[in-house]
């Protein structure tokens, strides 16, 4: 099916920007002629593609289609360098689903080292950055390891290691009998998220129980920390996040030498794997200064 680029430009830019006005801004034309294209690429794929609403979102047809765009304009972009038909180039964008403490960590370090992408990151629960991939929403994801994308090239970048912390004045108040079933099933604890299985994996694997305690929760990897130092609860914080609390004693480890650690894998769509090979280096270099070493290199599924 062929696709006019104008129509593809519209979708994209609305779902950007979440209006039909600001689309027009963008890309120099009426708000009525934004609304003619995408009037015209829907009745093309016979579906729709935008919820009109404030702001203005895609459908899963939508979604896909935008993200069908993106992709061509990053192939697109690579034949031009091999070709060196346009030395001026500007920059395409890529679409990228990232684990929030990823972010935090790490990977704006690698999105530093890349010239001629303008990201657009998907920021979600680890445990679910593969689904965006599966869906075709987004171009390349880290994903949690074993999570694997048919279609995909993957990299294992290593792991991400997590400590049960919390001040010392909450550990003395809720652990002083000790860190067990029963403890841990009354403090509260911190929860990024309803997806968040980070808490309960770690009392699984230090208890052998499955623990429900109660939970805060709070979207924030910044936030984790800041709310563990002020005694709100404990949680699973990245090492590299929860590291100067720790060595200054704001916060202290519920278990001595009982860290988590996280397998995390970087995949692209293979169609794209050479387009995007100068961010996949970019990403096996930060991962390297940043995780611990992987137990293998790479693989295709």
């Amino acid at each position: 099916m062929l696709l006019d680029p104008n129509h593809l430009s519209a979708l994209s830019s609305i779902l950007r920007h979440g209006s039909f006005e600001a689309a027009a801004a963008e890309l120099s034309v009426t708000p009525s002629a934004i609304s003619q294209r995408i009037k015209a690429l829907e009745d093309r794929v016979g579906a729709a593609l935008i919820n009109r609403g404030t702001p203005c979102t895609g459908t899963p047809a939508g979604l896909r289609i935008a993200q069908h765009a993106e992709d061509i304009g990053l192939l697109e972009a690579k034949l031009a360098r091999e070709l060196t038909l346009n030395q001026a180039t500007g920059p395409v964008r890529v679409r990228v689903a990232v684990p929030a403490d990823v972010l935090a960590t790490w990977f704006i370090d690698a999105m530093a080292k890349v010239d001629g992408l303008l990201f657009d990151l998907v920021v979600d629960d680890q445990d679910h950055s593969a689904e965006w991939l599966r869906r075709g929403e987004v171009s390349a994801a880290i994903t949690v390891g074993g999570q694997l994308v048919s279609g995909c090239d993957a990299t294992s970048l290593g792991a991400l290691r997590y400590v049960a912390t919390a001040s010392p004045e909450f550990i003395e108040k809720w652990f002083a009998k000790g860190v067990d079933e029963h403890t841990l099933a009354s403090a509260p604890c911190l929860t990024f998220n309803r997806k968040d299985r980070l808490q309960k994996a770690w009392i699984a694997e230090q208890t052998g129980q499955a623990v429900s305690p109660p939970s805060h929760f709070l979207p924030s990897p910044q936030g984790f920390v800041d709310a563990a130092i002020a005694g709100m609860g404990w949680g699973m914080n990245p090492v590299g996040l929860a590291q100067r609390a720790l060595d200054d004693g704001r916060l202290r480890p519920l278990v001595q030498n009982a860290p988590l650690d996280v397998p995390l894998t970087w995949q692209v769509g293979r169609v794209l794997s050479a387009a995007l090979a100068p961010l996949t280096s970019a990403v096996r270099q930060a991962a390297r200064a940043a995780l611990l070493p992987p137990c293998s290199e790479q693989s295709s599924f």
